[in-house]
């Protein structure tokens, strides 16, 4: 056995597995060749990671979620627009994503055990479980971070439309002036949709209530609902725009004295979990030490 090991033996099998990744690979390459190509204009550009397994995950979007039943595919789909990755993956992407996740964690999981020179099994069993939750973690992680983002903007942008609607341009000549000179951010791409709506022909509710949809967050549903209301009862959209910009205003300031209230009562289970412990040790342990030295004279 270890002539065999000295001997060709151990580079054969380093061929071997050459051989074998090389055509794996050239069979990803010519499998995605029979794919279409995207058009990714209107889209964001992927990330690095992504961009990397990008082939794969057009595999499975094509040849393996063409069987997933409508509703789901369409539910999926909705998530997607409320988070914004929808610029970014479609629906069918998303679950490829989720299946390629689910394959690859097993490898990695026993990759890592190899190199820590362990064994766990029941890693391995749970990895791809693990592997298919983690595109909905980021994705819901994602769907907090554009809410959060979209309430901070929201004041600053609607000064800008009231600034610009009380300066005698209308709505949709307030938002393209509010897209110019307001900071970039979610809130910004989906006026952008708003005002694509407009162009393409719908009023200006539908395209407002499309937005409200999409968002799906309290604030923005209730300055939408304020603005079709004053549409509809003709009154003052500028004096409507000033308490709605008023209104966010005062509620960014209640939920930062919030959330600065909370912060002491957050703090509480690392003082008893790590500080307050640790001080314990430090205070005690001259006493102890004083009392061990004693015992022994």
């Amino acid at each position: 056995m270890e002539g065999l090991l000295d001997g060709p033996m151990p580079y054969l099998i380093m061929g071997a597995w050459g051989l074998s990744a090389a055509s794996f690979l050239l069979l990803v390459v010519w499998v995605n060749s029979l794919i279409e190509e995207e058009d990714r204009e209107y889209m964001d550009p992927l990330p690095p990671l992504l961009k990397l397994i990008w082939p794969f995950i057009q595999i499975i979007a094509n040849f393996g979620c063409a069987f997933l039943p409508y509703d789901y595919m369409e539910a999926t789909e909705k998530r997607l627009q409320r988070t914004g990755v929808g610029y970014l993956l479609t629906a069918e992407q998303f679950v490829a994503l989720q299946i390629f996740s689910a394959i690859a964690a097993p490898f990695l999981v026993w990759f890592c055990l190899v190199a820590l020179k362990e064994s766990f099994p029941l890693g391995i069993l749970i990895a791809p479980l693990l592997g298919y939750l983690f595109p909905n973690v980021w994705l819901s992680d994602t769907r907090k971070k554009r809410e959060i983002a979209v309430i901070r903007g929201m004041p600053i942008y609607l000064d800008f439309i009231t600034m610009c609607v009380e300066a005698g341009l209308n709505l949709s000549g307030a938002l393209a002036q509010a897209m110019e000179k307001a900071p970039p951010g979610p809130l910004r791409n989906e006026f952008s949709i708003v005002l694509r709506d407009l162009r393409s022909g719908l009023t200006r509710a539908d395209a407002l209530r499309r937005m409200a949809d999409r968002l799906d967050i309290t604030e923005v549903t209730s300055f939408v609902s304020a603005v079709v209301q004053a549409e509809k009862m003709g009154a003052s959209l500028a004096t409507v725009l000033r308490v709605q910009a008023e209104q966010r205003r005062n509620e960014r300031f209640q939920r930062a004295e919030k959330q600065a209230m909370e912060a002491p009562i957050k703090l509480v289970g690392p003082l008893i979990m790590f500080i307050f412990p640790v001080t314990f040790i430090v205070l005690a342990f001259p006493i102890v030490m004083k009392f061990m030295s004693e015992g022994t004279m």
